[in-house]
């Protein structure tokens, strides 16, 4: 799932190929993906793209004061496409095409480009919306203080944590109106990062645990962000995989103390930790693997 850095990433890579383009249609072509009907996606036509904008994990296309906004969900992508077909795609259940943007030609030359947003898999989950205000959306209403901002203090997160009690603190990071742009693998790295145990419960920190995952946070998210800019959207994903300490490497050495990082399973995600690194030494318990070993 695309998080804070490669939508932030997105959103300079975009901002660059849109500059001075137009929309000439949007062909959507998973129609689940449409969350909105007023004002109608034709609203879209022949508007100049003004700007490119990050609210969380969504992206934001300002359309001549009309905007497109997108959540990409778990298995969404933006591809960019030169030369793209005259006619518009049909709908198929074997393609991952959910809707292509249809752009004019640039101001530098070039002939019209498209932007494919694609979702793979099928479980659909991936969300379109044309809105006259991004606050409109209501998950972007709901957004909690972007950790990149300068007015994300540590005592906004001290109150962020007192506020969701002992709720375990992995949770907590990844609640979208809690703090907002931050998913499951960087919650993994961040708590990682600060020695944390995922399942510790948000109002226990200290004040010294406090500060060190605040500037946990701002690092492996400030750092990650500067790694990926300037890089086009086919290079975000492969840059993302390669910089995991943790998340997505069950079974693989932990590149601070060579222990083996371990995973515990939910119904429908994962998250993976170093046990030496962060809970002293102890495995967390799987309930997963826990019923299968019953």
């Amino acid at each position: 799932m695309p998080e804070l850095p490669e939508v932030e990433a997105l959103v300079g890579d975009l901002s660059r190929r849109l500059a001075g383009r137009a929309v000439v249609r949007v062909d959507v072509v998973a129609f689940s993906c449409l969350k909105t009907y007023d004002p109608p996606v034709t609203a879209l036509s022949g508007g100049l793209i003004e700007g490119v904008l990050r609210h969380g994990k969504f992206l934001d296309l300002d359309v001549s004061g009309t905007h497109l906004v997108l959540h990409l969900a778990r298995a969404g992508w933006i591809r960019w496409k030169d030369d793209p077909p005259a006619t518009p795609p049909r709908p198929s259940n074997k393609s991952p095409l959910a809707a292509r943007i249809l752009l004019s030609p640039g101001p530098d030359g070039g002939g019209e480009a498209a932007l494919d947003v694609t979702e793979a898999g099928t479980r659909k989950s991936l969300a379109l919306y044309v809105v006259r205000d991004p606050a409109d959306v209501e998950g972007i209403a709901r957004l909690g203080p972007d950790p990149l901002v300068g007015d994300f203090t540590i005592d906004t997160l001290r109150e962020i944590l007192a506020a969701a009690g002992r709720a375990q603190i992995k949770g907590v990071l990844r609640h979208q109106s809690n703090i907002a742009g931050i998913g499951n693998a960087y919650s993994d790295e961040l708590l990682h990062a600060a020695r944390m145990s995922p399942f510790k419960p948000a109002n226990s920190l200290d004040d010294t645990e406090l500060e060190t995952l605040f500037e946990a946070i701002r690092r492996v998210l400030g750092d990650a962000v500067a790694r990926s800019s300037g890089l086009a959207a086919s290079e975000l994903k492969g840059e993302k995989k390669s910089h995991m300490a943790v998340h997505g490497r069950a079974g693989q050495p932990c590149p601070v103390c060579g222990d083996t990082v371990r995973e515990v399973s939910f119904a429908d995600s994962a998250l993976q930790y170093c046990p030496t690194c962060q809970t002293g030494g102890k495995p967390l318990a799987d309930r997963r693997m826990s019923r299968l070993l019953k």
